[in-house]
């Protein structure tokens, strides 16, 4: 079980940079997913990711609370609408494919605004 949860880690860390160069794959939530599986998979894994320069602050800001900012809630959803918005357009003319776009924009929009918020 451990090295499947090692493995499933390892997979959403590497979705979670692609995320960073590619418009529409998130990020954030692929580096949550590989923290819960290292936790369980490998403590020495999870402390680098805690203890990292850019993903530490943020992983270590959703352990302690379990909730997200307001501000951050409103950046996650402008920015998903803006990139959402520009992928729908550039399918212009395949009605199913905005279709679901839209779909998958609502959802990450709804997953997002049901997070707790919390003040700061």
């Amino acid at each position: 079980m451990r090295w499947l949860l090692w493995l499933a880690g390892s997979l959403s860390l590497g979705l979670g940079l692609l995320g960073v160069v590619l418009p529409g794959l998130p990020t954030t939530p692929f580096v949550l997913l590989a923290a819960a599986c290292y936790a369980k998979a490998s403590p020495r894994l999870h402390c680098w990711l805690l203890n990292h320069r850019w993903m530490g602050p943020m992983l270590r800001d959703w352990e302690s609370h379990r909730s997200l900012t307001r501000r951050s809630k409103t950046v996650a959803v402008g920015s998903m609408l803006l990139m959402v918005s520009m992928s729908i357009w550039s399918f212009r003319g395949h009605l199913f494919a905005q279709l679901a776009l839209m779909l998958l924009g609502a959802i990450g929009a709804w997953v997002v605004l049901r997070i707790p918020t919390r003040k700061g």
